[in-house]
């Protein structure tokens, strides 16, 4: 299992929560009201209805989406979001992909350097560090939801490519095209997704020792705080004495 997913589920372990819902909060309304801006009906904007299932999967409230939306369509103030990735590599050598939305481009550029520096990584070009990722949609869930079985049969049924156990959770992975359907798919078979979004995973990890395992996380996790950043990836490997530490 990828960086990605081993981070975001030591948060959850950790106890991180009340920081992490509200920067999840953030992400989804800054989503929505980008994916907006491509029409404000779901049911004619694919990546705003995956935008939404991402939101209603970190319970961001109906009247938080609602107003994204009109941010995004232009009929209510606060929409002048623009994406931009960064690209950089981390101690170890670790690939790390840092999708961001900012009205502010100087601002945020400035405080990515930043961390990379601080943190021992290094901020690349443009296409240094993306061939070594793919889009997938992703959805995790309690092992609580459902058995594995029932997982996969509804999972393949709805274009999911693989379901993988990822210690006390289900990971399930898609082609972005077939993420909308596979979250209305559990939603209506009453399976509550712990998480769905569209993640950048690594085609390959990098094994790191413990040392540089921990300034990773710390890159990752600093990454991860500033208000401008939406998702962050890395392509390494946590060795098993860094994960029982954790």
């Amino acid at each position: 299992m990828s960086g990605h997913s081993k981070w975001k589920n030591i948060q959850h372990r950790k106890g991180r929560q009340d920081a992490k819902r509200s920067k999840d909060f953030t992400r989804a309304a800054k989503e929505i009201i980008i994916a907006a801006r491509g029409g404000g009906n779901p049911a004619f904007n694919p990546r705003l209805r995956s935008a939404i299932a991402f939101a209603k999967s970190v319970s961001l409230p109906k009247d938080r989406i609602d107003s994204a939306i009109r941010k995004g369509t232009g009929e209510e103030a606060g929409g002048d979001f623009v994406e931009i990735v960064y690209e950089g590599y981390g101690p170890g050598g670790v690939a790390v992909l840092v999708e961001t939305a900012t009205d502010n481009r100087n601002r945020t550029v400035a405080d990515v350097r930043h961390i990379f520096t601080k943190h021992g990584g290094t901020l690349g070009d443009a296409g240094s560090v993306a061939w070594m990722f793919a889009k997938k949609g992703v959805l995790t869930f309690d092992k609580t939801a459902g058995s594995e079985e029932h997982l996969m049969e509804i999972g393949l049924e709805n274009g999911a490519e693989d379901l993988l156990d990822d210690d006390d959770c289900w990971e399930l992975h898609c082609a972005p095209g077939d993420f909308d359907a596979l979250c209305r798919a559990f939603e209506e078979a009453g399976i509550a997704v712990r998480n769905a979004e569209i993640a950048a995973l690594p085609q390959n990890s990098v094994d790191v020792d413990a040392e540089t395992g921990r300034k990773v996380l710390r890159l990752v996790e600093a990454l991860e705080d500033n208000e401008d950043v939406q998702q962050v990836h890395a392509n390494f490997e946590l060795p098993d004495e860094l994960l029982e530490e954790l």
